[in-house]
């Protein structure tokens, strides 16, 4: 069966290469993302996690200037900014810094949109801090998709988000405390909620397969997109590093994480191999896997399969559950 491609949402890095580090260059990053795709990943969201103004200034400019080359065109589809709009609280705030993490600013917001030259195309708040729905309208005024993460918010949180223009929730079941409330907590608020698309993590390991049922059968397939979240590390071979401001450990079954604080600090798994995770668990047809690796992602942030250049062919087997590379 022919695939159409496979669109990932939230890149953070690959192969060493981290998108969020002041040390990166315009060489490493075209690398890093003609690597990614040569594994499969047919185009998506290079992504930034909350990290200090002068990295903003310095990277999403080294950004802009790669995703306006020929070659990347259809395939860097425009950027993710993953905070730094976010919640402080521990837990909530997952691996990102709280040095960083700003209270919503639309003039910041302006900045970061100028440094980037309009790239933007997706970015996560949090729902519950003060003026979040303020920067969500300026946000999307400015065709920018608002996705909801990183937060303790509560069903009304959400309902003013969806009012100001907010259309989904960035990797929903993951960038919580470990310990919730077991009936008022963002988890079952974000599954409730109609109006927005539940992006989520389908690596094997941020996710078990039984709230991966959960959300695919409560939001439908037409409202889930899968994402990797892939890390720097992803690609690297099991064994410790020091990545994204922590000392991490890479297990040999690809569980990246935090062995301090025991939360996970992004994905070592590609958007194919995320897929071919879920693909096994019979959750989802073969159309509506694809729906959710490809048209879903695309629909999330305004654009649709015209706008996508394929770098190689993907197809699925039926037989063995499993999207392939076609050589």
């Amino acid at each position: 069966m022919k695939v159409p491609g496979l669109v990932d949402l939230q890149v953070n890095g690959y192969k060493g290469v981290d998108f969020s580090s002041l040390d990166l260059t315009e060489a490493d990053f075209a690398r890093a993302c003609r690597q990614l795709l040569e594994a499969g990943t047919t185009a998506f969201l290079p992504t930034m996690i909350t990290s200090p103004v002068e990295t903003y200034e310095h990277n999403l400019a080294i950004m802009a200037d790669v995703l306006a080359r020929g070659e990347f065109q259809g395939r860097l589809l425009g950027i993710h900014l993953e905070g730094p709009f976010i919640s402080a609280q521990e837990g909530a705030r997952g691996a990102h810094n709280a040095e960083y993490v700003r209270e919503p600013d639309v003039g910041l917001l302006e900045e970061l949109i100028d440094w980037a030259e309009n790239r933007i195309r997706l970015i996560t708040v949090a729902a519950d801090v003060k003026g979040a729905d303020h920067l969500a309208s300026c946000a999307t005024s400015k065709g920018i998709a608002v996705s909801l993460g990183h937060q303790m918010a509560t069903e009304q949180d959400l309902e003013r988000l969806v009012q100001a223009g907010a259309v989904s929730l960035t990797h929903l079941g993951n960038g919580i405390p470990a310990m919730l409330s077991r009936h008022r907590n963002p988890v079952w608020a974000g599954l409730a909620n109609d109006d927005l698309l539940a992006m989520i993590i389908a690596d094997g390991h941020h996710l078990p397969a039984s709230m991966l049922k959960t959300i695919i059968r409560t939001k439908g397939p037409q409202r889930c997109v899968v994402v990797s979240d892939s890390a720097p590390l992803a690609g690297f071979k099991p064994g410790s590093y020091e990545t994204m401001g922590h000392k991490v450990v890479l297990e040999e079954d690809g569980r990246l994480h935090d062995p301090v604080t025991g939360y996970f600090v992004g994905s070592s798994a590609t958007i194919l191999e995320c897929m071919n995770h879920l693909a096994p668990l019979d959750l989802a047809s073969p159309t509506e896997l694809i729906a959710m690796g490809f048209y879903n992602p695309l629909r999330l942030i305004g654009l649709g399969a015209a706008d996508v250049a394929p770098v190689r062919d993907i197809s699925f087997d039926r037989k063995r559950n499993r999207f392939y590379l076609l050589q």
